[in-house]
């Protein structure tokens, strides 16, 4: 009796209704109590303890555990936050490298050499071929300078400007690959670093002209423009910042050679003041990384590349793909280094030093879902050259698209290939196919894959692609300079 009374008693407090005096109707409610919850009706909502758990103690429990809903990695239950499996991921990516880079300590011992590297450079500390051909390429400046002067008074007509301007330009690429392949005593590393000074001098110079011809243009439509109407061009018209031909100075010339751009502009933007403590972190971190990236060259990667001889000799392939994937690893690694040290720590500090305004020299590359974003975000000062000078006035000319797009490419191959076959002294197209590549790459990638998958494939070409090449290049290199000596005796 007293259970029946108990249930009749709940259920009365629930539905206000009166208490029957049978002795059976607690039983009968207890039952339509089960069915009205079986059938979705209004069940007992459980207590609720401050820490929001059910209270057992209460008496009350809920005949509902149940909802519509879905699993958690399932895309249709809206769920985002996977912080855990990234601190994992980067968990598990720092073990895995830690490991690696004990046994390569166990197996080889400890192989950073400053001084190996300081030789890389001065071979001939007496004639230093690679600094004497930079300090040669301030005469392909001044020329293109003199140029400039004299096309702006009139000296000169655009015809004959062009032609210097062309003849300039060629030579400045093909006197440094002259050198470099003929002179013996430069060093690849010199030679490679010479020839980077001479390609982004080239660069700078073409926008020099192109940025100067068009001030020209302007200035001859504004003076056809003021005699048409019968006023002076400038008349009653603020100048604000310096204007053409006044830009045409060495302070000017030598001020954008060494600004952290390749475009040419008469009034950069500039901002306010040196920070000291920014430059000072620029500084140490230049300082901090290049020796890293030394460090793990001569560690992690100089090791394997000469342990993969053997595999390409014997063409196991196995062992060809074993070797890969394990340069994969530390190539990229240093690859991502090198990025941070040159786009961030670098280019920073030489804008800092110079009060140079415009400081995105990159974008958020990193979350490329397609290969034509990652190339127009990982270098910006490369990106807005080509698209300024190269793609834009090919699409003026009456260039489709597609077109452009492929003379970008096949301009960015040329470069690729100059920088590598010619320190080597050997002609591959390696460089000059893999960035070829890229074209139907991006195809692939735009037509099958979208989000995380584009994301993904991005991140597997940069890893995997550039192993393959540097693989590819010191086979060839071995076996040129090695190989070949022994197969003529």
């Amino acid at each position: 009796m007293g259970d029946r009374s108990g249930a009749g008693g709940s259920r009365r407090r629930r539905t206000g209704s009166r208490p029957s005096s049978q002795g059976g109707s607690g039983v009968a409610a207890a039952e339509e109590e089960v069915r009205d919850a079986a059938a979705g009706g209004d069940a007992p909502a459980p207590d609720k303890d401050k820490d929001g758990q059910d209270d057992v103690s209460s008496g009350h429990w809920d005949l509902r555990c149940h909802r519509l809903q879905d699993s958690l990695f399932s895309s249709d239950s809206g769920f985002s936050n996977y912080r855990g499996i990234l601190n994992w991921c980067v968990v598990m990516l720092v073990l895995s490298n830690a490991r690696l880079f004990l046994e390569n300590l166990i197996k080889y011992g400890i192989l950073v050499d400053p001084i190996q590297v300081v030789s890389l450079f001065l071979k001939d500390p007496y004639s230093w071929p690679a600094l004497c051909l930079v300090i040669v390429a301030n005469i392909f400046a001044l020329a293109a300078f003199q140029v400039e002067k004299r096309l702006a008074v009139g000296a000169l007509t655009e015809q004959a400007g062009l032609l210097l301007h062309v003849a300039n330009l060629a030579t400045i690429l093909c006197f440094p690959a002259a050198v470099a392949f003929l002179l013996e005593s430069i060093t690849p590393v010199g030679s490679v670093l010479a020839l980077m000074v001479y390609t982004i001098l080239f660069l700078k110079l073409f926008s020099y002209r192109d940025v100067n011809l068009w001030c020209r243009e302007r200035r001859a439509k504004a003076k056809a423009k003021a005699a048409s109407a019968g006023k002076k061009a400038n008349g009653g018209a603020a100048q604000h910042g310096v204007s053409y031909p006044d830009n045409l100075t060495y302070s000017d010339l030598y001020y954008f050679l060494l600004a952290p751009t390749l475009c040419y502009e008469l009034n950069f933007p500039r901002s306010p003041r040196v920070r000291k403590r920014f430059l000072l972190r620029r500084l140490l971190e230049m300082l901090f990384l290049i020796q890293l990236q030394v460090g793990l060259i001569q560690q992690w990667m100089v090791p394997t590349i000469q342990n993969s001889m053997k595999p390409f000799k014997d063409m196991d392939y196995s062992r060809i793909v074993e070797r890969l994937l394990k340069l994969a690893v530390p190539n990229h690694l240093i690859w991502l280094i090198f990025f941070y040290w040159l786009f961030h720590s670098c280019l920073n500090a030489v804008a800092e030093l110079l009060r140079f305004g415009d400081r995105e020299f990159y974008r958020d590359w990193w979350n490329s879902e397609s290969v034509p974003y990652f190339w127009q975000n990982w270098n910006i000062p490369v990106h807005k050259w080509c698209l300024r000078h190269f793609y834009k006035p090919m699409l003026r000319r009456g260039s489709s698209k597609w077109v452009a797009n492929m003379g970008v490419f096949l301009a960015s191959a040329f470069f690729h290939e100059y920088l590598v076959s010619i320190p080597l002294r050997m002609f591959r197209l390696w460089a000059f196919t893999g960035m070829m590549a890229q074209i139907p790459l991006a195809w692939i990638v735009g037509r099958f894959l979208r989000g995380n998958y584009g994301n993904a494939a991005v991140w597997l070409s940069l890893i995997i692609g550039q192993p393959v090449a540097v693989l590819m290049y010191v086979h060839d290199y071995y076996v040129l300079r090695h190989e070949a000596p022994t197969a003529g005796t």
